[in-house]
């Protein structure tokens, strides 16, 4: 019982949330009508569709979501000609006799040309209303529907809901005769009728406006989730203690949890060229897990900051329900090399499967274009939210909780992810300090090149220092030989230069066909690094590339400015590909 209350309160609160505004201009168009007669069927209308729409989401998956889709055109479309109705006699006329008539039959006008009441339009008009609030959900209600989604259609249910839709009836019931009060005075007092009538037509076409560019489920939605989530979650921190343990676990494991729509099916596995640490897995075969596919590539600076992230999930939920996929879609061509993906995954310590995307068929069949990029499946297979680049890992662990929650595990461990600001390529970026962006060395991609005569595509050439660099210019020196992807050294030695401002700066490098170690060394403005050394060199700059991946030169301590870097090698046929910040 205490349960049903709390949702009933949460309803009255959703005249509080900016994504009910749209929907306001169609309740207070009926409010200087007789409330029993015209006001109460609407909200019957509105709470029965209401209720019955999310019934269906909650049981029926998508589906029930494509069908209300549907039905929000229609209602925009009535209430489109309703406000029309109120506007002018004219513009009416302007639309098709067929819409006309339906309009004038469900809202026969008085003498006035204000719509009347009458059950039926009421009742019509309230359904309507329904269709277009059924997405206006908070986190409350996104709980109910998400036990309803685990436990199927039941009476316990179908209370809560109904709870939640009379909640919000009240509300707006009372906005209703306040409303209507205020126009009969306005009326009286100035004999404004008329254009009350008008208001209330504009203000209704900019409610369908609204709900038919999305806003009510994308800039109010974002304003909702910043005012009454907070006081929902504040409800449900009040109560807790008395809540039935059962309830009580499922409402405060992820209290304010978005809910999270269905963007489609989990499409084929099938194009992967091979996989490491499992056998082939096919969307069929992870039906009833929840599933985080993670797309990266083992020298993406952003996938592997991300990568502490996803390997603490995995430990941590794998024995609840959730699966890690870790799709491996290479940027350059020795990332292609089975042999460097398996040296990395295992040097890394990704234990989780890891798909190889060398034809990049998952990542079109995802219709993906970012490194990193995390996609959420739920146990029916079915993508429920994404994440691309870095960051908003509490929000990412709350809806993989809240996934996991929905196909049946209630007994989570608790929330958070600590992950160690270690001091490692996988370390969070300094975003305060980091000015210089991800900066490609082969021609195709290449920005900020200060040599003279630029890059010559496709042969050796003699490269040499400008009179003086910029901040986020950079430079050959030495004979060196750039294509499309990279830029390879003929002879030894060979340097490259770049000013930048960034706490780590990071160069993609590889030792060339050879395949033999290069040696090199990093100054900092000409001088050894020191305590500003990466960790792929020491204090005094050195370093050896032996692999094809990605080497940290520089990690700044204490102040952070701007600096020139220089890295020499000593021994040529070295390859360059990208240089990434921090």
């Amino acid at each position: 019982m205490l349960l049903v209350i709390v949702v009933f309160l949460a309803g009255v609160l959703t005249i509080l949330s900016p994504r009910i505004l749209p929907v306001l201009p169609f309740v207070f168009a009926r409010s200087d009508q007789k409330f029993l007669s015209s006001g109460l069927p609407l909200l019957i209308g509105m709470a029965a569709t209401f209720a019955g729409i999310a019934t269906l989401a909650a049981v029926g998956g998508a589906w029930a979501v494509r069908v209300n889709q549907y039905g929000r055109v229609l209602a925009l479309v009535l209430l489109t000609a309703f406000a029309a109705t109120l506007l002018s006699r004219r513009l009416s006329d302007a639309l098709s006799r067929p819409l006309v008539a339906l309009g004038n039959r469900m809202m026969p006008a008085t003498a006035d040309g204000v719509p009347q009441s009458g059950l039926l339009a009421s009742l019509t008009l309230g359904v309507a209303t329904g269709l277009l609030w059924a997405p206006c959900a908070g986190p409350i209600l996104g709980l109910v529907l998400t036990g309803a989604a685990i436990s199927g259609p039941n009476a316990h249910t179908t209370a809560l809901l109904f709870a939640y839709a009379a909640g919000a009836a009240t509300s707006l019931g009372i906005a209703i005769l306040a409303g209507g009060r205020v126009f009969a005075a306005l009326k009286r007092s100035l004999g404004a009728g008329e254009w009350v009538r008008r208001g209330l037509g504009i203000a209704v076409l900019l409610g369908v406006l609204a709900i038919a560019l999305g806003w009510d489920t994308t800039i109010l939605a974002r304003l909702s989730l910043s005012g009454t989530n907070r006081i929902e979650a504040g409800l449900l921190k009040k109560v807790s203690g008395e809540a039935q343990a059962s309830d009580k676990t499922a409402l405060l494991a992820d209290a304010g949890a978005p809910r999270l729509m269905v963007e489609g099916e989990m499409p084929s596995l099938g194009g992967a060229t091979s996989w490491l640490n499992s056998p082939a897995l096919t969307p069929e075969g992870l039906r009833g897990k929840v599933v985080l596919v993670d797309f990266w590539t083992y020298s993406c600076i952003n996938c592997l900051r991300t990568l502490p992230y996803v390997k603490a999930w995995y430990a941590k939920y794998r024995d609840h329900g959730l699966v890690i996929l870790g799709v491996h879609s290479p940027e350059f061509a020795f990332e292609k090399d089975p042999a460097n993906v398996q040296r990395a995954v295992s040097d890394l310590g990704v234990q989780y499967p890891v798909a190889l995307d060398d034809d990049y068929a998952i990542w079109r069949a995802f219709d993906n274009h970012y490194w990193p990029a995390d996609y959420l499946i739920d146990a029916q297979g079915r993508i429920r939210g994404h994440h691309f680049g870095e960051g908003d890992y509490d929000q990412t662990e709350h809806e993989l909780r809240e996934l996991l929650m929905a196909a049946g595990d209630t007994h989570l461990p608790p929330a958070g992810t600590p992950v160690a600001n270690g001091t490692g390529i996988e370390a969070a970026s300094d975003a305060a300090h980091d000015q210089s962006q991800e900066t490609y060395v082969g021609y195709r991609r290449a920005e900020g090149f200060a040599s003279p005569g630029g890059l010559v595509h496709d042969d050796a050439h003699d490269y040499s220092l400008p009179a003086s660099l910029e901040q986020n210019t950079w430079a050959l020196v030495g004979r060196w030989s750039d294509d499309r992807e990279k830029a390879t050294l003929d002879a030894s030695p060979g340097r490259i230069v770049y000013r930048f401002l960034a706490r780590d700066l990071h160069l993609v490098l590889g030792p060339g066909i050879a395949a033999k170690p290069v040696r090199f060394r990093v100054l900092l403005d000409g001088k050894s690094p020191g305590a500003s050394h990466g960790v792929d060199t020491d204090a005094d700059g050195n370093g050896v590339v032996t692999d094809q991946r990605l080497y940290q030169l520089i990690r700044q301590s204490g102040d952070i400015g701007e600096h020139v870097f220089s890295i020499e090698f000593l021994d040529d046929g070295v390859q360059a590909y990208a240089f990434t910040f921090g």
